[in-house]
């Protein structure tokens, strides 16, 4: 994330959706972000204020007219005037129905009419609440005005009721921010990333595959969308959960990624192959289960896949190409040799038996190269980290 000195205004209605603005506030201060919460009277009555000046290390606006004489009176201009942002949250069906009609009868109301910044609104209320004609009406003309709307889970909720309604986790709504706060460096340009295994079947019961999990794509997926590229993921079997917003595109084999790979190139201005598609598969594949019978060895003959890397760099115009390399031993060596092989402009090249690096790991450490052989040796980072220095590189090509 990259929200360092960014400044945030954090709004909270009253709804019992409250208790988990404090979540909010802390995810916001260890990203370094600056915020200053506003309450209405009745999200008083369910956290106190007290709670969020100790979280924030700011004062909690409440009164349109505070008794304090050293403050402004005109807090809701200066707040908006501040913020680099705006997130409201919860936002009950009362308050945006004031936001959507212009009643300014509160310090949050009366701010939310003179807002200049980019604007979350984060629901919360009972099921009904939500899907009523008015609230529906009103969340519409939200979002017409150019304020980001998100949606709800759908839960038990404090009313008993089970159904929409339920406001999204801290780590969704913080993640919302950052993605409406980065810049939009790579908008205009689109995206395809693999990422994750193939499997190949032996027979309806047994494959072969590798122990990628799929991280690194899935990262380099999120952050690219979230630096406004257009992304189409191509992604092996994973149980990881595709980022919003993209183009999940779910294969099986090493053949079935080829395809995807192939079908959307021509329109892609970069191609990133973080998957780790088997080179190998069983040159026959048994329509039934292979019964183990008193045999002592089994023998698998297998046929080499195609290399989906090396037959883009044959066909690439004017598209980037970054590529990775797994290696166990002589990983340089090895990377080098792969990127003039198969005509990348980039190539990612890690030693799998390194210490939280490889497979599986939320870390990695890496080398980069480029067609020049130019290397670059990074330290031990996040691959949420890793993935931003790869598509600063990528940028760097594109200009």
């Amino acid at each position: 994330m990259d929200l360092k000195d960014k400044k945030i205004v954090l709004g909270i209605s009253g709804g019992i959706s409250a208790y988990k603005s404090p979540g909010i506030c802390s995810l916001l201060r260890k990203q370094g972000a600056k915020v200053k919460v506003v309450m209405t009277q009745a999200a008083t009555e369910f956290v106190s204020p007290l709670t969020f000046r100790t979280m924030t290390d700011n004062l909690v606006y409440s009164e349109m007219f505070e008794k304090n004489p050293s403050q402004a009176l005109v807090e809701h201009i200066e707040l908006t005037k501040w913020a680099d942002i705006i997130v409201i949250a919860p936002a009950t069906a009362n308050t945006i129905a004031k936001i959507a009609n212009g009643i300014a009868d509160n310090l949050l109301t009366s701010m939310m009419l003179a807002y200049r910044s980019p604007v979350i609104i984060v629901p919360a209320m009972n099921t009904y609440m939500l899907n009523n004609p008015a609230t529906r009406q009103n969340l519409k003309t939200l979002r017409d005005r150019g304020m980001l709307v998100l949606g709800t889970h759908t839960d038990l909720l404090a009313c008993k009721d089970v159904g929409d309604g339920k406001m999204l986790e801290p780590e969704e709504i913080v993640d919302e921010i950052d993605t409406v706060l980065r810049k939009k460096d790579l908008a205009g340009k689109n995206f395809l990333i693999t990422a994750g295994p193939t499997i190949e079947a032996i027979d309806p019961v047994r494959y072969l595959s590798n122990h990628s999990s799929g991280k690194m794509g899935y990262e380099l997926a999120r952050e690219a969308m979230k630096r406004g590229a257009k992304v189409k993921l191509i992604s092996g079997p994973t149980n990881l959960q595709a980022p919003k917003g993209l183009d999940l595109i779910q294969v099986q084999s090493t053949e079935d990624m080829y395809q995807a790979v192939e079908k959307y190139f021509d329109q892609t201005h970069v191609l990133i192959k973080a998957a780790a598609p088997a080179d190998f598969r069983p040159a026959k594949q048994a329509m039934e289960k292979i019964k183990k019978k008193d045999q002592d060895q089994m023998v698998l003959e297998l046929s080499p896949n195609k290399d989906i890397l090396k037959t883009m760099g044959q066909r690439k115009k004017d598209q980037v190409l970054v590529g990775f390399a797994a290696e166990s031993e002589n990983e340089l060596e090895n990377g080098l040799e792969k990127i003039t092989k198969k005509n990348l402009d980039l190539i990612v090249i890690n030693n799998i038996k390194a210490k939280d690096a490889g497979f599986k790991t939320d870390t990695n450490k890496v080398l980069i190269v480029d067609k020049d052989k130019q290397v670059q040796d990074l330290d031990l980072m996040t691959k949420t980290d890793l993935a931003n220095v790869i598509l600063d590189r990528v940028l760097q090509i594109l200009k």
